[in-house]
């Protein structure tokens, strides 16, 4: 059996209307995952090719938070980093 991980994954957009809907998707596709979800704008003025910064409560195994940071990383103008906190 899969050992358990608690952590966090941060994510960055780089530009959040052009990445916002394949972001959306994949995080509801595993909503299962995620504990919490918090996001903020980066320049709260704004209003076009604006940054973004979520940071996710994740409650899984190793193997499927490293699979979830990999595929948002393969969005455009997305970074993502895991920080597993503890693991049992």
């Amino acid at each position: 059996m899969s050992q358990r991980a608690l952590g966090t994954i941060s994510i960055l957009t780089s530009n959040r209307q052009n990445s916002s809907a394949a972001m959306n998707k994949l995080l509801t596709d595993f909503g299962h995952h995620i504990m919490a979800r918090m996001g903020v704008h980066v320049n709260r003025k704004c209003v076009e090719n604006c940054p973004g910064l979520i940071t996710l409560a994740v409650d899984s195994n190793r193997a499927d938070l490293e699979n979830i940071v990999k595929e948002l990383n393969a969005i455009p103008e997305i970074k993502a980093e895991l920080c597993i906190l503890m693991e049992e």
